[in-house]
């Protein structure tokens, strides 16, 4: 867990979120600036600054956050969604501790994830 980290302090319970779902590895909450009906992000408990910082014993965890995904999505009767990952601040990402975009509906706007 890295202190100045905000998704560290929603994975620790500091910081108040919209939690959807969580497991050993992963926690799925209600983004707070949605893109879509439907929007969430899959953060993993572990502090992993970008996708660029992943290291091969890091892939299981990335294919559970998949698997979870896909999980939520049936969950909520989706039948088609987008995944989403912006790495580092060239690609989009704002927020450096790796997570997922899941979103779903139908009106889709990735541009600003």
């Amino acid at each position: 867990m890295k202190n100045d980290c905000v998704f560290c302090g929603i994975v620790a319970g500091a910081i108040a979120s919209s939690k959807v779902y969580e497991d050993d590895q992963v926690i799925v909450i209600n983004d707070i600036n949605p893109k879509a009906k439907v929007h969430m992000l899959i953060l993993p408990k572990h502090h992993i600054s970008s996708v660029s910082e992943i290291e091969e014993i890091d892939a299981p965890l990335m294919g559970h956050m998949i698997m979870v995904a896909k999980k939520i999505a049936d969950e909520a009767g989706l039948k088609g969604y987008k995944l989403l990952i912006n790495v580092n601040k060239e690609g989009g990402q704002v927020v450096f501790h790796v997570h997922m975009h899941l979103l779903g509906g139908r009106h889709i706007h990735i541009a600003e994830c």
